[in-house]
């Protein structure tokens, strides 16, 4: 896992999250990880199934934030968990071996020493830095990547009020993927908004994504 993790925001309009995910793919971000906490379970369907068939063009894995059941109904790529959603050892032994399971991290190294251990595919970290969209405590500690990189074999994404600019340094410190949400999708070009995150892993290590 290498390069830009998009996650989508709050909208309602599917066209319009069709329409900048796109571009957002044109860019060349590597994965995208479906998240509406306010949808309802019919528009939650339909937006799934739309960027799922979306991913599959762009041969693109698709995570599912939170819905265990409709990641395994749509036969998604994988699941993403927070602190307060189902345990990473119940979704895993709900998805199986062959799913993506994300895990949140927060600030915590100890969750993601327990989320290793529970099977996650991936830990995240974050806030670093305010967000224009999600709520949460900005105490994440840039250094906790170099500690996670060091003791456990997992990728590593940050998350939280990510721009090309403040993302530089955890990059340089290891993590494997920045993780945005109106960076992208709020920008006036999506796919160079993308591209732009791209490219702070082909001058680092000479590969955008996986």
């Amino acid at each position: 896992m290498k390069g830009l993790y998009i996650v989508t925001p709050d909208w309602d309009d599917t066209d319009k999250l069709l329409a900048v995910t796109e571009q957002a793919l044109q860019g060349g971000a590597a994965l995208v990880q479906y998240r509406h906490k306010s949808a309802d379970a019919a528009l939650r369907q339909r937006q799934a199934e739309a960027l799922l068939a979306l991913c599959r063009r762009y041969q693109r894995p698709l995570i599912i934030n939170d819905f265990v059941e409709l990641c395994l109904a749509l036969d998604a790529d994988g699941i993403h968990v927070g602190g307060t959603d189902a345990s990473v050892a119940q979704v895993r032994a709900k998805v199986g071996p062959g799913k993506i399971v994300g895990a949140s991290c927060y600030g915590d190294l100890a969750l993601a020493h327990d989320a290793h251990r529970a099977g996650a595919s991936y830990i995240a970290f974050g806030g670093f830095y305010p967000s224009r969209v999600k709520k949460y405590p900005v105490t994440t500690p840039p250094d906790i990547i170099t500690k996670a990189k060091a003791g456990i074999p997992l990728p590593s994404v940050v998350i939280g009020g990510m721009t090309q600019e403040n993302a530089v340094p955890l990059v340089a410190a290891g993590a494997d993927m920045v993780a945005a949400i109106s960076s992208v999708y709020l920008a006036d070009d999506p796919t160079a908004a993308a591209r732009g995150f791209v490219d702070l892993f082909t001058k680092k290590k000479g590969s955008a994504w996986w």
